[in-house]
């Protein structure tokens, strides 16, 4: 089983059409939130099923959270922003294990992760349209097969290197404050 896994589209799928166009025996389409109508989306254009979960910009203020079974195990689905996504983790592990998770995959940061804590994988797919980390987009694939698991983050600018974002409309990127302003502007607990 492959899967795709994708977060913070915000509204523009370009970028999703033009990898999916690449992509080869992609099974399912995972989308951990901010726009879940971007999910719905995806599912009736292109036809594949889509397990997707809401997350703060569509107005989640309780947890959302929804787990898939696959040959490889479980895999926990959450946004991440009330979690704790980007301050601590720990929520998110505790979370896959109590579920019996193999993967807590999330989104809400904009920045890409792939790590395994003790067989207990956090995977954040980063955002192919607006992300934080100074990369030109990413995504996830997931491959879950009878008792093996493994996932890759894949780069945007790896796949197209001839700059072309598929974004008409891209807005210039804006300056980025510090640690107190993400803290105010994408935390829901203040």
């Amino acid at each position: 089983m492959k899967i795709l896994l994708l977060s913070d589209t915000h509204g523009d799928l370009d970028r999703v059409y033009r990898i999916y166009e690449k992509l080869t025996d992609i099974n399912m389409i995972f989308h951990c939130g901010d726009y879940q109508r971007d999910a719905l989306q995806l599912e009736d254009t292109l036809g594949i099923p889509v397990l997707s979960v809401k997350g703060n910009c569509d107005g989640c203020t309780k947890p959302d959270r929804k787990i898939a079974e696959t040959p490889a195990g479980r895999i926990l689905l959450t946004h991440g922003h009330l979690e704790g996504a980007g301050f601590d983790e720990t929520r998110l592990l505790y979370l896959a294990e109590e579920n019996d998770c193999i993967a807590a995959c999330f989104g809400h940061t904009h920045r890409a992760v792939c790590e395994d804590f003790n067989g207990i994988f956090l995977i954040n797919p980063g955002s192919l349209t607006e992300p934080r980390d100074g990369s030109g987009g990413t995504y996830a694939i997931l491959h879950c097969e009878d008792d093996e698991f493994y996932a890759n983050i894949v780069y945007y600018d790896r796949i197209f290197p001839d700059g072309s974002s598929g974004n008409s409309n891209k807005k210039t990127k804006k300056p980025s404050g510090g640690f107190l302003r993400n803290l105010l502007n994408y935390s829901d607990r203040f």
